[in-house]
C-alpha cells in the first residue's frame, strides 16, 4: 500500500499565478480549463461512463500555499481580512494539508494524441499548473444540500464591482475570452487587504497582462498588453 498520495492530473488554465483567480469554483462559469492526467494515469477505462455526469468534484493542492507550519485561525477576505476564524471554518488555501476541493462543470471529454483523454470543464478555481489528487462525479441527490446554512458567508454579502473596459482594449482579448474576463475583474481581484484607489493592479490572464485601478465600486481597465 502507497502511503502517500499523488498528482493524477494537472490543470491547465489562463491563471500562470494564483491572483485573480475566483475565490470560489462556479463564481465565473465562462472561465475554461483542462485536466491532463499525468502519463500512468492516461488509462480511458478509468473514465468510463463520466460523460453521463454534468459536474465533478475536484480534490486538489493549494500548490503555491504549501507551508511547513500551519495555524489554527485565518482572517477570510470577505470578511475584510481583519477577522480571524477557525481555519476548519474557511476555505481558506493555508491549512495543513493544503488541499482543495472544488466543483466544476463537465464540458466536454477528448480523445487527444499528446495527451490521451482530458477533460474540459467550467468555472474552475485552480491555478495554470495545480496538482489533482482526485476526482468524484457530482451526484444531485446527495451532495445537494438547498437548505444548508452558510457560517459567516450567508452574512457577507456580494462583492461585485462594476467593470469599465475602453471598447479598443476589450478588442485585444480573443472573443470567447472575454466573458470569462469580465467575470474575474466584477468578482475583485484584489487582496482584502489592498483598498488603494490611486493604486494599479496587474493581473495576468490567457496571455495578456491586464491592469486596472478600483475606485469605490468601479473596476476601471486601463491596459491590456500581450504577453510574449
Amino acid at each position: 500500500m502507497k502511503a502517500e498520495i499523488q498528482a493524477i492530473a494537472r490543470m491547465k488554465s489562463d491563471f500562470p499565478t494564483k491572483f485573480g483567480i475566483p475565490r470560489q469554483s462556479g463564481l465565473v462559469e465562462e472561465l475554461r480549463s483542462t485536466i491532463i492526467f499525468e502519463p500512468e494515469f492516461r488509462n480511458p477505462d478509468a473514465l468510463r461512463g463520466i460523460e453521463g455526469y454534468s459536474h465533478l468534484w475536484l480534490i486538489w493542492q493549494f500548490s503555491a500555499a504549501v507551508r511547513t507550519d500551519w495555524s489554527p485561525t485565518v482572517r477570510p477576505p470577505r470578511l475584510g481580512g481583519n477577522t480571524r476564524m477557525g481555519v476548519f471554518a474557511t476555505r481558506s488555501p493555508f491549512r495543513p494539508n493544503s488541499l482543495g476541493l472544488s466543483c466544476v462543470r463537465l464540458l466536454n471529454v477528448e480523445e487527444t494524441k499528446e495527451f490521451g483523454t482530458v477533460l474540459h470543464v467550467g468555472g474552475a478555481d485552480l491555478m495554470d499548473g495545480t496538482p489533482i489528487f482526485d476526482i468524484k462525479p457530482y451526484i444531485p441527490y446527495s451532495d445537494a444540500f438547498p437548505e444548508a446554512l452558510g457560517g459567516f458567508t450567508d452574512h457577507t454579502g456580494e462583492f461585485l464591482l462594476d467593470v469599465e473596459i475602453p471598447s479598443g482594449l476589450l478588442a485585444q482579448i480573443p472573443a470567447e475570452k472575454r466573458q470569462a474576463l469580465l467575470g474575474v475583474l466584477r468578482h475583485d481581484p484584489r487582496p482584502s487587504y489592498q483598498r488603494d484607489p490611486e493604486r494599479v493592479y496587474g493581473l495576468t490572464f490567457a496571455g495578456y497582462n491586464i491592469r486596472f485601478r478600483v475606485t469605490k465600486q468601479t473596476l476601471t481597465v486601463s491596459e491590456i498588453n500581450k504577453i510574449f
